[in-house]
């Protein structure tokens, strides 16, 4: 686990938590001042993040409510900028603006991406900027789906894998596609093999 990650997130609350758990001791040392981080994206973590087609993102009110939200778009619609900034083009929902608004009030978020079919997921803190400069949103839109409102740049503050437990599997419509042709195919192997094998045998002509 990157330090950075466990400077925001190990509050003092949740450090009294750890220790009545019995988990206290295997964090301890994420806590050094002088310890470093989790503030960027290594390779693996630029390759996750582009092959998403959608994350969950959290922010905050002004009144203190947290609120989650999903955002989507074609694979690839997070865009890596550099090693520790991300895009996205924000799409048009029910017009609520909720995120939207919290974000202008507290430019902190949360991001949760998650592979289903591989049971991998990724957390990110930072801080965002929204746009609706037209150059921009045209940048992080690309040529496919529908046209972005605005787009919401991240600057991330910490980085870290989750633990794997309980993630559902799950595939979407080209990843079942895909898997049921890779099935048929095998299948097909299977009795061009076994079709193969009947006709060596004696007697196998009539």
């Amino acid at each position: 686990m990157p330090d950075a990650y466990a400077k925001i997130a190990f509050t003092p609350r949740v450090r009294e938590e750890q220790a009545r758990f019995g988990s206290a001791d295997r964090y301890a040392g994420r806590l050094s001042p002088e310890g470093e981080g989790g503030t960027g994206f290594g390779p693996l973590e630029a390759a996750f993040l582009s092959a998403r087609d959608s994350v969950f993102i959290a922010s905050v009110s002004e009144t203190g409510w947290p609120y989650v939200q999903h955002r989507g778009g074609a694979p690839g619609f997070v865009r890596i900028i550099d090693r520790q900034t991300i895009g996205f083009a924000d799409y048009r929902g029910n017009r609520q603006y909720i995120s939207v608004g919290n974000l202008r009030h507290d430019d902190r978020l949360s991001i949760l991406a998650i592979d289903f079919a591989r049971r991998k997921r990724l957390k990110l803190w930072g801080h965002a900027r929204i746009t609706e400069d037209p150059q921009i949103v045209a940048l992080l839109n690309g040529v496919e789906g529908p046209v972005a409102e605005r787009g919401i740049i991240v600057r991330v503050a910490a980085v870290d894998w989750n633990c794997p437990q309980h993630i559902p599997l799950r595939l979407t419509a080209p990843e079942r596609d895909g898997e049921i042709s890779r099935l048929r195919e095998d299948i097909a192997c299977l009795q061009r093999e076994l079709d193969a094998k009947t006709a060596l045998q004696p007697g196998a002509g009539g």
